[in-house]
């Protein structure tokens, strides 16, 4: 979800797209922004998260299977990580995943993953 204000990178994680490309947006169309508190230099800015911002994310429509992939890191939140899984899916791939989730359940999966004992 958006906040009222945030990094690029927070904005990258939460879109997909990467942090130079929400970085090109933010000088392109004229966002407000204002210093990150704490950090020297001038460099670190917030962006100023508007209707005007959030309606040109959700118009920044990519191409089917092209454009770049998601700036993901180790520390990306799971559910951010989980949602790009579903969208780097095909639709087989989401009705199949989809039914081993019904079939085996969340218990299930995590046991056949090696993550929780069969206890």
């Amino acid at each position: 979800m958006f906040k009222e204000r945030m990094t690029p990178d927070e904005l990258a994680r939460l879109t997909g797209y990467s942090r130079q490309t929400i970085n090109k947006w933010v000088r392109k169309e004229g966002w407000t922004t204002s210093p990150k508190p704490g950090v020297q230099g001038g460099k670190a800015r917030l962006v100023h998260v508007n209707e005007q911002v959030r309606e040109y994310i959700r118009n920044a429509e990519r191409p089917e299977g092209q454009g770049e992939a998601p700036a993901l890191s180790g520390d990306a939140p799971l559910e951010v990580l989980l949602v790009t899984l579903a969208k780097e899916m095909t639709p087989v791939e989401q009705k199949q995943f989809t039914s081993l989730l019904l079939r085996e359940g969340i218990i299930g999966l995590l046991q056949g993953l090696g993550i929780r004992d069969s206890k």
